[in-house]
């Protein structure tokens, strides 16, 4: 991992950079979102409402790493919710990024078809997990500390790829929409960790990734000012800096795709016309769907030959054609909709999704 960089360094300056450069000899500005013209980053997440932005900053490094390591984006999709909560994350209070960092590192992570992110405010236990997932988990051989300062993390950056860091947030961050990022006003309320994939001299400013959505900020992604005080100094025992490298494992398993379109969060169903959500059914789960008179449940699906619909765990209806559909009608309340896509060759992944229904 530590070789590819002269590659695309080369391409992009004619210059070979190594970590003994000072800042002088730095390109002006670098990104992973533009390594000679290929964005190598995959798109921006929700952890809402868990607060499991350990996993998720983390996992945005290593999906680019992996599609770096590839030679191309592929759409690499790794479970956040596994490395989250088998590296022992609550909802409580989050996960110690050591021990998220540690755990790739012994076990790693597998993709997101073996554990998807059910948006819920409680914990759920690892063995929610698909059986055989060692078989499909990607690992990195290392995991260090950066010296949290200028130089160091634009050479980490170069050397190792994107970086996770803590930042404190303001209240002014939580109603960023865009333009570089500086603290002017309101109270720190809390920490947070965040993936760094690039920098930009001229504008003065870090690139970074969040996992707020694509409705916070610049389409979830935000810059902020060198000098914005913003990245902590001491995190987790740490710089508060940290870097993942030296990806292996199986990054493209033969396995099935399959995700929910509908119904979808912050949005309600009334006789299956779609409306965005009056409110929040908060008091289940933060962005919680509603549905009216029940629901034909849409899917994306890839390398799919039949999938199982699943509502509160019990079998309801199997499809082997597609386009792969269900009509979900269920009980006043809270239900968990579920998912299975099987491959030709009985490989299997999985989808979900809780719903209130009327």
């Amino acid at each position: 991992m530590k070789k590819f960089i002269a590659i695309a360094v080369v391409a992009m300056l004619s210059v070979a950079i190594t970590p003994s450069m000072g800042v002088n000899h730095l390109p002006p500005k670098f990104s992973w979102r533009d390594v000679d013209g290929i964005d190598y980053t995959t798109p921006v997440k929700d952890q809402e409402p868990c607060p499991s932005c350990e996993a998720y900053a983390l996992v945005a490094a290593v999906e680019t790493l992996i599609q770096y390591k590839v030679g191309h984006p592929f759409g690499c999709d790794l479970s956040e919710m596994h490395l989250f909560f088998c590296s022992g994350g609550t909802c409580k209070w989050g996960v110690d990024v050591k021990d998220a960092a540690q755990y790739l590192v012994e076990y790693g992570t597998p993709d997101e078809g073996c554990c998807p992110d059910m948006h819920r405010t409680y914990d759920m236990p690892c063995n929610f997990t698909l059986p055989g997932w060692e078989s499909r988990a990607v690992k990195i051989k290392e995991w260090g500390w950066v010296e949290n300062n200028e130089e160091s993390i634009k050479e980490a950056l170069i050397k190792h790829g994107p970086l996770v860091a803590c930042i404190s947030v303001y209240e002014d961050f939580m109603h960023y929409h865009g333009g570089i990022y500086c603290h002017r006003w309101g109270k720190r309320v809390g920490g947070h960790l965040i993936t760094i994939v690039g920098y930009d001299d001229e504008q003065q400013c870090w690139i970074c990734k969040n996992s707020w959505g694509t409705g916070w900020g610049e389409e979830g992604w935000f810059r902020v000012a060198y000098d914005s005080d913003v990245l902590m100094k001491r995190c987790y025992g740490g710089t508060g800096v940290l870097y993942v490298d030296g990806v292996y494992g199986n990054f493209m398993p033969d396995v099935p795709r399959v995700y929910i379109d509908e119904p979808r969060r912050y949005h309600t169903y009334i006789l299956n016309m779609e409306f965005p959500s009056l409110f929040d059914m908060a008091f289940f789960h933060n962005g919680t769907p509603l549905v009216i008179g029940g629901l034909d449940i849409e899917l994306s699906t890839n390398n799919t030959e039949k999938v199982e619909f699943y509502l509160d765990e019990k079998l309801m209806h199997e499809d082997d054609s597609p386009p792969y559909t269900w009509h979900a009608a269920a009980s006043y309340g809270l239900h968990e909709i579920r998912v299975m896509a099987y491959s030709a060759s009985g490989n299997a992944s999985m989808a979900g999704i809780d719903a209130f229904f009327i």
